[in-house]
Parts: C-alpha cells; sequence; structure tokens
C-alpha cells in the first residue's frame, strides 16, 4: 500500500469515526489545537453557505414582481453547470491545487441519471416553493418530515425495517410537525400550500437518496459527475415546465430584467446552491456524519433564531417547543442510527462512507 492509499485509509476512518481515529503516524505533525481551529473553521463555513443560501433563496423568491419560482430553480442549475466546466478547466490548469473529474457529456450516462433527475427538480422545486410560502423562520418545522420519509420509504421500497427506538424518534418529530403547525397557524402567518410543498420536499429528499444510490455506479461513484449529469438534465426538463407556468413571460415583464444586480444575486444564489455540496463533504471529512448531522441540527436552529430576530417575530412558547421537539427527534434519530451501524457486521468502509455521505446532504438536501 502506498502514501496515497494510506492517507486515503486514513480520511476514511476519521470520516467513519471521528478525527481521533486517524492514525497517529499521521497526527504528529499536527497539534490538538491546530487540528481544533481547522475543525472549527470548516464548520463555520458550512454554517456560513448553508444559512446564507437559505436566506438568498428566500430573498431571490420572496420578489413581489417577479413570481418566477422555477426560472429562478432553473437559473440556479445552470450556474452549476457552468461551474461544473470551470471547475474542469481550473483542475487540468492546476492539477496540484484543484481536484475536480474529468467530465465529457456520454448521453447513455445522461439517460441513467435521468430518473435521478426527475426526482431531483421535483426535491429542489417543492423545496423552493416551501421557503417562499412558509419563511425561514418555519422552514425547518415545515421541511421536517424528510427522516420519517426515510423511514417509511426505506420499509416500502428497499424492505428496510426499522427499530423501535428510530421509530420512537420519528414520533417526536411528527410531533413537533404537527404543535407547529398548530402554532404557526395561531399566528395567523400559516401557509397550507407552503406546508404542503414542504411534504412533498421531504418525500423527494428521501427518494433522492434512494435514487441517487442507484445510479452512483453511472458515474464512477463520483458525486461531482453525478452533479454535473444531474443538473444538465434538470436546465432540460425545465425548460418546458417554465414556459407553460408563465416564469418566461413574467421574466419578460419584470422592470429589473436589465439590472446587473438582480442577476448577480441570481448568480450568487446558483454559486451557493454548487458550495453547499463542496462544504457538506468537507465537513464530513474532517469531522465525521454523525457530527455532521449534528452541526446541520444545531445551524438550523440558529437560522430559526436568526429569521425570527431579522423579521422582529414575536413566538410563543409551545412554537420553540416545535422546533426543538423537530430538532430533537433529528438529532436522537441520527444518533440510534449510528449506534446501530456499529453494531451492524462488518462492512468495507469505503461503501459505508459513501452511504453516509448521500445520507447526509440531502438532506439539508438542504437543498
Amino acid at each position: 500500500m502506498n502514501r496515497t492509499q494510506l492517507k486515503r485509509s486514513g480520511i476514511l476512518r476519521m470520516a467513519l469515526a471521528g478525527s481521533e481515529t486517524v492514525d497517529r503516524g499521521e497526527g504528529n505533525g499536527e497539534t490538538f489545537l491546530l487540528r481544533a481551529v481547522r475543525i472549527a473553521a470548516v464548520v463555520a463555513l458550512y454554517w456560513f453557505v448553508s444559512i446564507t443560501m437559505v436566506f438568498l433563496n428566500n430573498h431571490l423568491l420572496d420578489k413581489r414582481d417577479l413570481d418566477a419560482p422555477l426560472l429562478v430553480t432553473f437559473y440556479q442549475c445552470l450556474v452549476t453547470v457552468g461551474l461544473c466546466w470551470a471547475m474542469q478547466l481550473l483542475a487540468t490548469l492546476c492539477p496540484g491545487f484543484i481536484d475536480f473529474p474529468s467530465v465529457r457529456f456520454d448521453p447513455k450516462t445522461s439517460r441513467e441519471v435521468l430518473p435521478l433527475s426527475v426526482v431531483f427538480i421535483c426535491m429542489i422545486t417543492f423545496n423552493n416553493l416551501c421557503l417562499k410560502l412558509v419563511g425561514v423562520a418555519f422552514y425547518t418545522v415545515g421541511r421536517s418530515l424528510s427522516t420519517v420519509f426515510n423511514v417509511l420509504l426505506s420499509y416500502v421500497i428497499l424492505k428496510q425495517t426499522t427499530s423501535l427506538r428510530a421509530v420512537l424518534c420519528c414520533a417526536i418529530i411528527l410531533g413537533g410537525f404537527w404543535l407547529g403547525v398548530d402554532q404557526e397557524g395561531l399566528t395567523g402567518n400559516l401557509s397550507w400550500t407552503g406546508v404542503f410543498f414542504g411534504v412533498l420536499a421531504s418525500a423527494c429528499v428521501s427518494l433522492n437518496a434512494i435514487y441517487t444510490k442507484k445510479v452512483m455506479p453511472a458515474v464512477d461513484g463520483n458525486i461531482w459527475k453525478l452533479s454535473f449529469y444531474n443538473n444538465i438534465n434538470a436546465c432540460v426538463l425545465f425548460l418546458p415546465l417554465i414556459i407553460l407556468s408563465g416564469d418566461l413571460g413574467r421574466l419578460a415583464a419584470f422592470p429589473g430584467v436589465t439590472d446587473l444586480g438582480f442577476w448577480g444575486m441570481m448568480t450568487l444564489g446558483g454559486v451557493f446552491g454548487f458550495a453547499i455540496g463542496y462544504v457538506t463533504g468537507l465537513q464530513i471529512k474532517f469531522t465525521s456524519p454523525l457530527t455532521h448531522n449534528v452541526s446541520g441540527t444545531a445551524k438550523a436552529c440558529a437560522q430559526t433564531v436568526i429569521a425570527v430576530v431579522f423579521n422582529s417575530s414575536s413566538k410563543s412558547l409551545l412554537w420553540w417547543t416545535s422546533n426543538m421537539m423537530v430538532l430533537g427527534g433529528s438529532s436522537a434519530y441520527t444518533w440510534v442510527k449510528s449506534l446501530e451501524m456499529k453494531k451492524a457486521p462488518h462492512r468495507d468502509p469505503e461503501d459505508s462512507a459513501k452511504e453516509k455521505l448521500l445520507a447526509g446532504e440531502k438532506g439539508d438536501a438542504e437543498v
């Protein structure tokens, strides 16, 4: 085994069990303080990118003089495709500085990824519609059922059973969701259409994870190749949708259509959408999948607090309780599944790490 393979195996062990499990021989040159600062910087970067992306999307979708959510989503997919090409070019020009796979469009691969792309456009469209209608403050609760759908669809599609402890965690999440809907309704700000889109988005997040695992062999297990093909397919599929929905006509009538500031914000939204995939993988690499999910839960809590303070809103104790139930149930589910995976029969570390990476994100799908 050469030095490169040793380093990769060290990264995999770190992704599976945390940074303290890295070989002592590899960690001699790095102090605990330096490692802690590096991890803190990575987590802070993930929080910044994720929270900024949510608020930026909310700003773009909340424009009263441009009601074109499908067009906004399509443009972000287009930006992602452009960034994949740019990263590929930079990796060719600076091979020692940037690592990005070489991707050439293959129609056969595109067709194999197509079923996932259909689920993907449903996921990001419903996600953005939910964000547009419920706002950032209620977004965490409105999109909280992904874990519940993970359990349900894993049983229906994959025939995988779930432990009683994990089901109890899902029950807490469901209780928090219904309490949150009830409390948001009492404020007079509840959008049932937004809640409906949130439920659909949660279901699509779970389906996205399942289909992602199925099509990964078609892209050689490379998440960036998958992103490239997925977003190309999404751009093609979105074109008839934005025409039929009238979004193109609304864009043509939009007074700021020639405003560079507007297109700059739209492009920035796409850049952050592309960056969230990178910083998610980075956080898992330098911490662990469990820590990543806990960090995502804490980030969602901070995101809710920021939204409430920013909008100068006043929320009841039960409203906050619903958020804590959702976040607490999600964290407990992650912890329970982590314990169960440790007790499961030994599996190849690389396959296990890949599955945890796929499950952790999309979540945040956080799309």
